[in-house]
């Protein structure tokens, strides 16, 4: 048996890390197939509007707040294996049941029930020129979507709680940030890839098939992680050294009975997190630039066509859309950037993130030239919406690590919880908001800042987006101007 002095020390965090970003790469996967289908494949089939997407995606993000609101206090509750295994289970679940919007689409409207998407599309086609069954497909079908939405956004709701609190057990506080920004940049590896492939599923096997496909990738993941995940102090992949480099923290937090281990865990209420600036600042610090990024993650692609012309099945179409991705992986570098504050600055936690927070929160205003350079060439949009998305994926990976600087760990996952409500409503705010102004502005042919019509809309849309990041660092400096850790009552 090797001394402890010249053991090497194990490095099983990171596969745990890893675990974490193929679950968000699936995540992203899943979400990805919608926008990437209902313009150019599902729209023509069912009649869909702007505004019937803007409904479908607003329900998903109301739902997906509220779960997370939940999702949190129930991952506390069954801990990070269980409730990840609950969390991808559901919404792969869901995944697979918009693959069967089709069939009960045309069910329920024609009386001809089927089990072939082909036959489905059929019967579908006969009804599509008369008015009131074509009001009757349009209406059931985006209905059915939002129900399979919903069933989605239950499942994605317990993502990010499960993923930061398997983080804070198996990261000491200086490598959270970065590893929360290695496992966050799933949501853009999902995407880098979902603008090759499921187009090109849609193309080749029909819109239901990429729903079917690309939601089974999920329980897939849950075979492994089943057997991947303890806690550390559980598990015979960590030894003593990489056990002690995860708990170097301990010291600074002993006056936490719980973190200590030398006295039972009290039970706390549900309210108790919002009696907190922190939760309050990490509220804010969701809100409005996850309203931003879910903006550019659901209707890009949309953007891409409605402007330019180019379908999501077109070569031009899908390199667009995958450079905006490409360029947005930079935040797998500048997630690094606290790090650095931290360690080189001799900055707390909190002083380190939030000075790189600033610095990000500079980059999205150059969001305000999308529309005006957009006239030049469809690649200085391209650009500038991949900085922005790189810029938010670094706001975002540190923000959640805030959390996880000044909460015990047995509240991580509901005030998480808690800021993913903030960030649901504002996702339902740009999303349902977005679906909505472009419709109007089309209708009358609004005209701002020399846009007219949808153009317009989309000029409205950038020009908030670009301010928003910096509102909320303000927001976040005024309530916790200063590190402080929170000691539950």
């Amino acid at each position: 048996m090797k001394d402890t002095v010249t053991q090497k020390m194990t490095n099983y965090r990171w596969v745990i890390c890893s675990m974490l970003w193929l679950a968000l790469v699936v995540n992203y996967l899943d979400r990805q197939v919608l926008s990437l289908t209902w313009k150019n494949f599902i729209a023509p089939e069912f009649n869909w509007t702007d505004a019937d997407y803007g409904l479908i995606t607003g329900v998903f993000s109301i739902v997906y707040a509220i779960a997370m609101l939940v999702a949190g206090r129930f991952v506390d509750k069954v801990g990070t294996k269980s409730g990840y295994l609950w969390a991808v289970g559901i919404w792969s679940a869901g995944a697979c049941l918009h693959g069967l919007c089709g069939i009960l689409t045309d069910g329920i409207v024609t009386g001809q029930w089927t089990l072939s998407f082909v036959d489905a599309r059929e019967h579908l086609k006969t009804v599509s020129d008369v008015s009131g069954a074509a009001f009757a497909v349009t209406s059931v079908s985006v209905w059915l979507f939002v129900a399979a939405r919903c069933v989605l956004s239950l499942g994605e709701g317990g993502n990010f709680p499960c993923s930061i609190k398997a983080t804070a057990e198996y990261f000491p506080k200086k490598d959270r940030g970065f590893a929360t920004g290695i496992f966050n940049s799933g949501a853009q590896i999902g995407p880098l890839v979902a603008p090759f492939l499921i187009p090109t599923l849609a193309a080749d096997y029909g819109w239901e098939a990429a729903f079917i496909l690309i939601g089974a990738l999920g329980f897939v993941w849950m075979g492994v992680w089943v057997f991947a995940y303890r806690k550390p102090e559980n598990n015979p992949r960590v030894n003593e050294l990489e056990l002690a480099y995860i708990e170097q923290d301990a010291s600074e937090d002993k006056s936490r009975s719980e973190e200590g281990g030398k006295a039972p865990e009290k039970k706390f209420s549900f309210l108790l997190p919002f009696t907190y600036r922190q939760t309050w600042a990490v509220i804010f610090g969701r809100f409005l630039p996850d309203s931003v990024w879910w903006f550019l993650l659901f209707w890009a692609p949309a953007f891409i066509n409605d402007i330019y012309g180019y379908s999501s099945s077109s070569f031009t179409g899908m390199m667009a859309v995958f450079s905006i991705y490409l360029i947005s992986m930079l935040s797998l570098w500048a997630s690094y950037l606290p790090t650095y504050f931290i360690e080189k600055n001799k900055l707390n936690p909190y002083a380190g993130r939030m000075k790189a927070l600033l610095i990000y929160a500079m980059f999205p205003i150059l969001g305000i030239g999308v529309m005006p350079l957009g006239e030049i060439s469809l690649w200085f949009p391209v650009v500038i919406i991949g900085i922005m998305a790189a810029a938010h994926q670094s706001w975002s990976a540190n923000v959640f690590t805030v959390v996880s600087d000044m909460f015990p760990k047995r509240v991580i996952a509901s005030v998480t919880g808690a800021a993913g409500l903030a960030s649901g409503l504002g996702s339902f705010s740009s999303n349902y908001g977005a679906g909505q102004l472009f419709s109007y502005t089309e209708r009358i042919g609004l005209h701002f800042l020399g846009f007219e019509g949808k153009n317009a809309g989309y000029m409205i849309v950038f020009l908030i987006a670009g301010f928003a990041y910096l509102l909320s660092w303000v927001i976040m400096k005024i309530l916790v101007p200063r590190y402080k850790l929170v000691v539950l009552k």
